[in-house]
């Protein structure tokens, strides 16, 4: 096809404003990405990418670290840099969404009615502002449908290499991506396609997935499937507070997200047009029930939405073009924009990182993004800390520790700490407790335990209670409140250590 051909079908127009619109909404991100500080999670998945870089890790596969240490190489531990890979995730799937729509038959209208909607919820504006492997996953899955969709509408066999492509690239990101491929499963079993199950594509693409994730895996082996005791632990401490159906609301949706999701649904198991796409349906079935049942997060379903939204705004628009009136289908165009610029305004200055620290502002954003408050206070910490290290004797600081209880400790002694002359802080956190205590110390700086952990001590020595800027109250001022100074262990540090594990 020539360059007057394509120009002719409107293609490169349609792909092009879709881009220039991912571009902007990139953009919004970028300039508003480094009003406060790291957050806990990225703090600590730096620290493990500088000094521990491997196939894997208690808490995450390798895909994670792995951009964070290409972000530390290319622009050091730059806010805007590091989050510069969980932005473009964000502006991938608003381009991902549209090419979805515009593969199930969808006009330029609804591809950039699709794209706005999924781009102006509150899980994609709370994920662009935040490195961390839910945003990518959130990506990987979106790209699995996108290529699952393209399989259906080219009936080419060779788009299982694509999706085993895709499912490989997302085990090695986060393991959450098994309830889509349950999914898919369940899809090719229960419709039509099952005849691919007698096509060597299918078999070729599995096998690929497992290739790609084959180093994970024997990371996991090597390590008696660690990752599984966390998986274990971080559920029974979640299930506590699980609402899994009220988070699908108040996370994943504004008004017209969730009015295209649910006609969505329809049009991929009722309408006669989606009939072909009808295993999209199952991919959010199958995971939905397997999470209800299992009581998971409400993020956890959050990458499925997007293709429901596709589905969604080709039905509406197939709706509204089939109405009598052509004039009432234009109201409707107009009021199903300015219901979604109305919200995506609410959500965009109540999630965005751009209010004053201690104003009103504050107190209505970080209620609604509640990660804003672990972006607060961690080189405060820090000084704390370094302050108390350097009140000790100082023949007692060549062989002392520091002992950190949670990730943004770690991860911000790590980071701020040698500008202080601290040593590295130990822990039993996740993957920490793997990397040891060093030589067993004699002087231990103790941040963040409380009073079971100092039971374990001889001798402890209250020495600052943990506070950040306009004391905003957030996991490390709530659940990690002093820093003490401990002295004779009660028992052998090997010992000590063995039990010492603990996963959050």
């Amino acid at each position: 096809m020539n360059r007057s051909s394509i120009l002719r079908t409107g293609v490169l127009t349609d792909v092009g404003i879709l881009t220039l619109l991912a571009c902007a909404r990139m953009l919004l991100q970028v300039f508003t990405n480094g009003q406060y500080g790291f957050h806990q999670d990225e703090l600590v998945t730096m620290d493990v990418a500088m000094r521990h870089l491997a196939w894997g890790y208690v808490a995450w596969p390798p895909v994670t670290p792995f951009l964070a240490r290409t972000a530390l190489a290319l622009v050091g531990p730059s806010l805007i840099g590091l989050r510069s890979f969980a932005v473009l995730a964000e502006g991938m799937v608003m381009l991902l969404t549209g090419l979805m729509i515009r593969d199930l038959g969808g006009s330029r209208w609804a591809q950039i009615l699709g794209a706005v909607a999924v781009a102006t919820t509150p899980i994609s504006i709370i994920q662009g502002g935040l490195f961390q492997y839910e945003t990518l996953d959130y990506l990987c899955w979106v790209l699995l449908s996108f290529t699952v969709i393209r399989l259906l509408k080219s009936a080419d066999p060779r788009w299982w290499l694509g999706i085993g492509a895709t499912i490989g690239l997302g085990m090695m990101t986060k393991y959450t991506i098994a309830f889509s491929v349950v999914g898919i499963i369940v899809g090719v079993l229960v419709t039509t396609n099952r005849h691919y199950l007698k096509s060597r594509w299918l078999w070729i693409g599995a096998l690929l997935a497992l290739v790609i994730w084959l180093p994970n895996l024997l990371w996991q082996f090597q390590n008696h499937w660690i990752s599984l005791y966390f998986l274990a632990s971080i559920h029974a401490r979640d299930i506590q507070t699980s609402r899994f159906l009220v988070d699908q609301i108040l996370f994943n949706f504004n008004p017209v997200m969730l009015s295209l999701v649910i006609a969505g649904l329809y049009y991929f198991f009722f309408a006669q047009t989606g009939q072909r796409y009808r295993m999209m349906g199952w991919m959010y079935i199958a995971p939905f029930l397997l999470l209800l049942l299992m009581q998971g997060k409400g993020y956890y379903l959050a990458a499925t939405y997007p293709m429901l939204a596709a589905g969604g705004a080709v039905w509406w628009e197939g709706r509204l073009t089939r109405m009598a009136s052509q004039r009432g289908a234009r109201m409707w165009r107009w009021m199903t924009w300015i219901v979604l610029s109305v919200f995506a305004t609410l959500i965009i200055a109540t999630e965005l990182p751009v209010a004053p620290l201690g104003s009103a502002w504050w107190d209505v954003v970080s209620k609604s993004n509640a990660e804003l408050k672990s972006e607060v206070g961690w080189p405060e910490l820090v000084q704390q800390v370094a302050k108390a290290y350097h009140s000790l004797p100082a023949v007692d600081r060549p062989g002392a520790a520091i002992l950190a209880a949670s990730a943004g400790e770690i991860g911000a002694i790590d980071l701020y700490g040698p500008a202080y002359a601290l040593p590295r802080a130990i822990s039993g956190y996740n993957s920490y407790w793997q990397y040891g205590y060093g030589n067993p110390p004699q002087t231990l700086l103790v941040v963040g335990f409380d009073s079971e952990l100092l039971a374990n001590f001889q001798d402890c020595t209250f020495i600052a209670q943990i506070a950040t800027p306009f004391d905003i109250q957030n996991d490390e001022t709530i659940n990690h409140r002093a820093i003490y100074v401990c002295h004779n262990l009660r028992m052998a540090w090997p010992v000590f250590w063995q039990r010492f594990q603990y996963f959050g």
